[in-house]
Formats: C-alpha cells, structure tokens, sequence
C-alpha cells in the first residue's frame, strides 16, 4: 500500500472513484429508465444529502465562508445540469457509447484548468489525452457511427456532449473545491445543491418510483457520495491536468458494467480503443509536471 503523500497515491484514488461512479451510472441508468432522468435525480440528491450532511457535521463541520459557499453553489448548480444530461444519455444510448462520447470533458479540462487555476499544462498530459481521445474516436467509429441510430439517439448524442461541457467546467470548479473544503463537506452541498436546483421543476417532471427503482436510486446515492469523497481527497493532492486523463479509464467500467447490468456488448473496435485510452491514461499520470499545493482535508 503505498504512503498517504505517496505521489501515485492520488491517481489510486481518483481510479477507484471513477469506478465506483461507472458503477453508479449503471444503477442510474436503471431508475432513470423507470421513472425519467430528472426524477432519479431528484430523489437521489436528498438520499445523498442525509449520507453526507450528519458525518460532515459530525466531524466538527461548519458553515462555509461567503467565498467558499460560492464554489459550492456554482459547482453545484453545473452538477446538476450537468448530471440531467448525462442521464438523459443513458435512456437513449449504450452505457459505454454514453462514456464515450463524453471523454472530450478531460481534454477541455486541461485548458480549462490552464486558464482558471494558472497551472501549465505540460506535455505527458497533452499527449495522454490526446492519446484517449484517439481511442475514443475508434470506438465511435466501430461501434456507434456503424450502427443503425435508434430512436432518440441523436437527441441523446446532443445531450451526452453538452454534458461534457459542463463536466469539464465541473472538473475544475472540483480542483478549486477540493482546495478549500473537506470531502463531506463537498459532498453535503452537492446534493443538497442539486435538490434545490431541481426541486421546482417537480410539479411539472416528478414520478415516483416503484420499489425496485427506489432500490436502484438509494444504491446509486451511496456510491456517488462515496465517489465524491475520493474525488475531493484526489483533487485536493493532485494538479487537475494529472488527474483528468484518468476520466478515460471510466470506459472500462463502463463496457464492464453496461454488459453485466444490460448484457450490452463490447466490440474489438471497443478493446483497441481501451487499448489506447490505457496507454494516454499512463503516460498523462507517469508524473506531475509541477508540485500541486499541499492541503489537509
């Protein structure tokens, strides 16, 4: 087990954190089927909210300051958009398609990062990225330019992409965020955030779910709290440029959990660009090109 500052530590982290968030999407993807993406949202978001808040206070939690609360509220406001999108996808699409296509997120989060956190971009991350991009653009054209669009799948390929957009900003909103407020303080405000964005759009959107789909939202909420915590823990240790490639890896968890949950399949196309997404994931992390700051969380 490698030291708590041991520098691939972080990347360890924010790997197992993309995991469990693959494995959520595919418990989402199941609830949003049943009752609509914006009400496994919803319902989620509270779930959430009643795992983090108790622990953060718990543990001596506070009310942020004004500067603080401001990353909270915006970064939370672009998750939620954000996440009714990708959600949206996954009704329409193939898990794995859905990933896929979002993967241009960590490549606008490098510059992202550049422009809003000051940090140079070095060139292990450009060439890692444009490495994972590369073998998502040969999954596309193996798997999903090849096939026959079903119904709603361009509308979903719009929503898939818009999402990564705001994923990216996520990314780097996350990087500010980590700097400054512990995990389940992150945590807490996301979801509780996220339910106050969507909340009045409930009179107009909102069906509840059958027990099954409760099963799938409240499974879902626990991962993505547990995903979030590692998230933060990473970011907090680990420049954004670093970390962001790793977003890649959540192909393979994605072809994984799509066929054990919807027996979707995964083509060669599919395993010569994970081939690739492996490779830009190893050479953007070989290491980092400044030292990130330092930050107890």
């Amino acid at each position: 087990m490698p030291r708590a500052d041991h520098p691939l530590l972080p990347v360890l982290v924010v790997f197992a954190a993309i995991g469990l968030l693959s494995w959520m999407d595919a418990w989402m993807k199941s609830a949003s089927l049943a009752v609509g993406a914006y009400s496994a949202l919803l319902l989620r978001a509270p779930i959430g909210f009643a795992i983090a808040a108790p622990a953060w206070l718990a543990s001596g939690g506070r009310w942020p300051a004004r500067t603080i609360l401001k990353i909270h509220l915006i970064r939370g406001a672009v998750v939620a958009a954000m996440a009714f999108l990708f959600f949206f996808a996954l009704t329409v699409l193939p898990l794995a398609q859905t990933i896929a296509i979002s993967f241009i997120a960590p490549l606008i989060a490098l510059f992202l990062a550049s422009w809003l956190l000051g940090e140079t971009v070095g060139r292990r991350a450009i060439i890692g990225a444009l490495l994972g991009l590369v073998g998502v653009m040969v999954i596309l054209a193996g798997k999903l330019w090849r096939e026959a669009m079903g119904d709603g799948a361009p509308l979903g390929i719009a929503a898939v992409l818009a999402s990564a957009v705001l994923y990216a900003w996520n990314l780097v909103l996350q990087r500010q965020q980590a700097l400054v407020a512990k995990p389940l303080e992150v945590a807490a405000f996301q979801n509780g955030v996220t339910f106050l964005v969507l909340i009045g759009f409930a009179p107009f959107f909102l069906r509840l779910p059958e027990q099954a789909a409760w099963i799938d939202i409240g499974v879902s909420a626990v991962l993505s709290v547990s995903g979030a915590l590692l998230f933060t823990w990473g970011y907090a240790r680990a420049e954004t440029q670093r970390l962001a490639p790793l977003e890649y890896s959540g192909f393979l968890w994605a072809a994984l959990f799509g066929w054990l949950f919807f027996r979707e399949p995964v083509s060669g196309a599919t395993f010569a660009g994970a081939l690739l997404i492996v490779a830009g994931c190893w050479v953007a992390t070989r290491g980092a090109s400044s030292k990130p700051e330092q930050v107890v969380v």
